[in-house]
């Protein structure tokens, strides 16, 4: 059985997840906290509820979504997985942005690693579609997701319908292509192909705004029309 539990972090709002199974092995979605405050509240709750953090997942590496990675990789020795493609997001759409508008640039991002070894602690590791990540009981598989950024990444468990979406679907919209390594053609083509063939119960956890489900998006994202159509079972 999985357990989710959900933080909002920094200006940008973004969702940051903890999910977790019965053994108490969880991995750190996203984790955009900006601040020693964030940081304290998302590993406060880790100690609290006894969590083994195993890994985080990064469904892309724009600044608001790995704020507060590299102290997590540092404090529990634990991989961060990513696309390989998200190098661009660090290295140019990430200080693009920060000096743009004035914020801060986050952390070093720590070693890269390949991504055939999935076995190395705190560091990046590359993975790519069809990889599957265990947290204990719990197996996300990889999805590439190309189109918000040139990396981007869902991550499905499939046995408990979750997908984590980051910025390519949410609630009623999708993400937004013009920052530096987005593409809409790209967008679009990842979510038709890849998430709204998924099971229609699916829950969607986006990186902003309100949970969601496939079916819900299928049939009613405004920014899918026309091609929305009813869930069948």
């Amino acid at each position: 059985m999985i357990h989710i539990e959900h933080f909002t972090f920094n200006s940008f709002q973004t969702n940051s997840f903890i999910l977790w199974d019965e053994s108490g092995k969880c991995a750190i979605a996203d984790p955009g906290c900006s601040s020693e405050a964030e940081l304290s509240r998302l590993t406060g709750f880790i100690a609290d509820k006894g969590l083994e953090p195993v890994c985080i997942l990064l469904t892309h590496c724009h600044f608001d979504h790995v704020y507060g990675m590299a102290s997590l990789v540092r404090k529990y020795e634990i991989p961060a997985y990513a696309d390989m493609s998200e190098m661009y997001s660090l290295q140019v759409t990430n200080a693009k942005l920060c000096g743009q508008f004035g914020f801060p640039m986050p952390d070093e991002f720590p070693i890269i690693g390949s991504s055939s070894d999935c076995n190395h602690t705190g560091r990046a590791i590359f993975v790519r579609d069809g990889d599957t990540i265990d947290v204990g009981s719990l197996r996300f598989e990889v999805i590439q997701t190309p189109g918000h950024s040139k990396g981007g990444l869902c991550f499905l468990e499939r046995n408990e319908k979750i997908l984590l979406s980051g910025d390519t679907l949410f609630a009623g919209a999708i993400g937004r292509t013009d920052h530096p390594g987005g593409d809409y053609e790209t967008l679009m083509k990842s979510i038709f192909e890849k998430l709204l063939m998924l099971d229609g119960e699916t829950r969607v956890l986006p990186g902003h705004g309100p949970s969601s489900d496939i079916a819900t998006e299928r049939m009613t994202n405004p920014f899918l029309l026309p091609f929305n159509e009813p869930y069948e079972d």
